[in-house]
């Protein structure tokens, strides 16, 4: 098949080299571009909640991205990569034909095919609610009732923000290390993948980082 057009959406800097690794890694055919738009969680902070001014932009960059291309080449996909703003990437969906994934909803999947347990860790407290509610409502639509733990690696995001990687990656792995009796942890921002390499494994749990899930999901579901 022809490699497919996708479009990536990001709300953080931060966010757009682990997605750009993880399609180099897990599907290198694959023809992605690229749309930033950083002041949307300052502006979320700011507010406080999603505002429907802020959900209306969504869509705005929604419309944008799925009518970018020639004739010849559209857009068959888009892949959101910002963590807190699952309901206003819902309404994306239903505003448009193609496949519209949200940055969490593949690696979310994959948790509750995994076990019972599932950690939830961001370094954006902010992304926390949304991702709950995500979670819960998936959980919910295959009758299961897994236990979920919420982790913050406090200070994590500002040692990345400014430039200091190898922090934000010993704070994610600290507090990585103060899990208990999980099965699943789940690395709830595309930021936070790059600590993957250096979150000690424990036998037993599976730890999951969301660009990879998403590649994997886009792969299959553009593949068929």
């Amino acid at each position: 098949m022809t490699a497919p057009r996708i479009a990536l959406i990001h709300a953080l800097r931060e966010s757009q080299q682990p997605a750009w690794n993880a399609f180099a890694t897990g599907w290198p055919e694959a023809r992605y571009f690229n749309l930033l738009d950083d002041s949307l969680p300052v502006d979320l902070a700011a507010e406080g909640e999603l505002t429907p001014g802020i959900v209306e932009r969504f869509r705005t960059l929604g419309r944008y991205a799925a009518n970018t291309g020639t004739r010849q080449e559209t857009t068959q996909a888009i892949l959101f990569t910002c963590s807190a703003f699952g309901p206003a990437i819902d309404r994306v969906k239903q505003d448009l034909p193609i496949p519209v994934l949200r940055p969490n909803e593949a690696a979310f999947e994959t948790a509750l095919d995994s076990g019972k347990r599932i950690a939830l860790m961001v370094t954006f407290p902010g992304s926390l609610p949304p991702l709950l509610q995500e979670i819960n409502a998936m959980a919910q639509a295959r009758n299961v009732s897994p236990h979920i733990t919420t982790l913050v690696a406090d200070g994590a995001l500002q040692a990345l923000q400014s430039g200091n990687a190898d922090e934000h990656d010993r704070i994610a792995a600290h507090a990585a290390a103060t899990l208990t009796d999980i099965d699943v942890l789940v690395l709830c921002q595309f930021s936070l993948a790059r600590a993957a390499k250096v979150i000690a494994p424990v036998h037993g749990r599976t730890v999951l980082t969301t660009p990879d899930s998403a590649v994997a999901k886009l792969k299959r579901v553009l593949s068929r």
